[in-house]
């Protein structure tokens, strides 16, 4: 709308402003709108004043782009005219504004089949005596619904092997005013472009295109276009049929066809669109064997399985797309080795038996070491009785059955000091001197300085700390009536043999 147009409509309103204040007014709706081919009303009163004044005529123009278009106009004396193009499609509401002595304060008219041209200001004027002109205006929006589709590119879709791109279906928003938004639903992967072409009407078409690998995974997917117009939500499916080759199986094989088997069979599954419609079967290196039984996609082997049905089989499956093949490494055994079952799960081995045998390890060896020192405990007691509790070490002691005669006794001019506890040491011998010079022992004095030790029974042989005492005489031999033992002691041969 040019800018003398915006402040034509600004001198419209403070003049219809002012009219109310000096009593006249007409009355409109600011705003309407329509679909195509619908119908609606535009309002036009007029409030007269008191006392009221006379109307003239009441003209209805169409306002666009500047200029102005007689619509329909009614007079007292003259009647009502609606002029072209709008004869046919416009008409007054009220009644009474078509009769000889028309009533013209309500003046509202109506559009049917309301087309896109019709969208413009529409402007309704009184002429009124004494008063003047007074007239209003409304504003008049059609809207167009778009006719929207969805198709697939082709009928059928088929898999290439060379993996190419191509578009699927593709989803129309045709002359929509205002224009559509078109998004897509699937689980597929792929990509979709957007285009929109306004048309010379007014209205937009708006295009959306899907793209997608065809591949066996694509057949029988469902593909969704939603439509959006406004507040309303269109949506339209397709379901894609992609035609692919064969995809071979050959099941059968269970790796334990062993020797003398009865009657082991392998079939050729194909997953296929279209289907399969011819079968072959071959050996490698090698003719079938001749009691191979062929229906259809299934091999069976009739009788024993022999050393003859090892090899590697090959299934051609052919439909009108192309031909793919499957095979199967068939070996023979001597013996069944019984494999897990392929659709069973394995066991997974129980932690508590892993648990339980750690323990009954760990208790059986303890039984075993408990057996092992009880044997040896008893090999060491060779006599009646028991060792004495005490271990003689060098031979210097004495125990339960020695016969060996006692020390003798100790000198006693041999004097420990006062202040020691646990470890006594000697001091001068016959004088109180000290160490230095005093001391002249020679010979016998060697031996008054040999210690020898004894040690509580289950004590480790460290003779720091022990109780310290003098030996006079050399270590007596062993009688001839006398058996040494392990521990160290010596025991009498009439002990002994008891």
């Amino acid at each position: 709308m040019a800018m003398w147009e915006s402040f034509w409509i600004i001198g419209l309103v403070l003049a219809t402003s002012a009219q109310e204040v000096m009593g006249q007014s007409v009355q409109m709706d600011s705003i309407k709108s329509g679909f195509v081919g619908s119908t609606v009303e535009l309002r036009c009163q007029f409030m007269n004043s008191r006392p009221p004044v006379k109307i003239s005529q009441v003209t209805w123009q169409k306002f666009l782009n500047g200029t102005k278009q007689n619509v329909a106009i009614a007079n007292p004396a003259l009647g009502v005219s609606v002029l072209p193009p709008f004869k046919d499609r416009v008409s007054f509401k009220n009644p009474a504004v078509r009769q000889r002595t028309p009533s013209l304060e309500d003046t509202t008219i109506v559009f049917n089949n309301l087309r896109l041209s019709d969208e413009a200001a529409y402007i309704c004027e009184y002429t009124t005596f004494p008063a003047g002109n007074r007239e209003n205006m409304v504003n008049l929006t059609v809207f167009a619904r778009p006719l929207t589709r969805m198709t697939l590119t082709t009928p059928t879709i088929i898999a290439r092997s060379q993996k190419r791109k191509m578009t699927v279906a593709t989803c129309v928003s045709a002359n929509g005013k205002p224009p559509s938004v078109i998004k897509w639903e699937t689980k597929l992967k792929g990509e979709f472009n957007l285009q929109e072409t306004r048309n010379p009407n007014g209205t937009v078409t708006v295009r959306s295109s899907y793209i997608v690998t065809p591949s066996r995974e694509t057949h029988r997917q469902k593909l969704t276009c939603i439509v959006t117009y406004r507040n309303e939500r269109i949506t339209d499916s397709v379901i894609l049929n992609v035609q692919y080759e064969p995809f071979v199986q050959i099941e059968g094989f269970d790796g334990n066809w062993y020797l003398n088997r009865q009657d082991v069979q392998l079939t050729c599954n194909a997953d296929a669109n279209p289907a399969v419609t011819i079968y072959q079967w071959k050996l490698l290196n090698g003719s079938l064997p001749n009691n191979v039984e062929i229906k259809n996609n299934t091999l069976f082997f009739k009788g024993p399985v022999t050393y003859d049905l090892a090899g590697t089989y090959v299934c051609d499956a052919t439909n009108s797309i192309g031909t793919r093949s499957g095979r199967v490494e068939v070996n023979v055994t001597d013996y069944p080795n019984n494999p897990p079952s392929r659709e069973m799960p394995q066991e997974q081995p129980n932690k508590g038996v892993y648990i339980g045998v750690a323990v009954g390890g760990v208790a059986l060896l303890a039984a075993v070491s408990t057996l092992l020192f009880v044997f040896l405990r008893r090999r060491q007691r060779t006599f009646k009785g028991d060792y004495s509790t005490k271990k003689h070490v060098f031979g210097n002691g004495y125990s339960k059955a020695s016969g060996l005669p006692a020390h003798p006794p100790i000198p006693k001019n041999l004097q420990y000091p006062d202040d020691s506890d646990d470890e006594k040491k000697p001091a001068q011998i016959g004088g109180s001197g000290g160490y230095e010079g005093d001391r002249d022992f020679e010979g016998e004095s060697e031996d008054l300085k040999r210690p020898y030790f004894t040690v509580d029974e289950g004590e480790s042989r460290d003779f720091d700390d022990r109780t310290l005492a003098y030996q006079y005489d050399p270590e007596p031999e062993i009688a001839d009536d006398m058996v040494s033992q392990t521990d160290g002691s010596v025991i009498s041969k009439k002990e002994w043999y008891v």
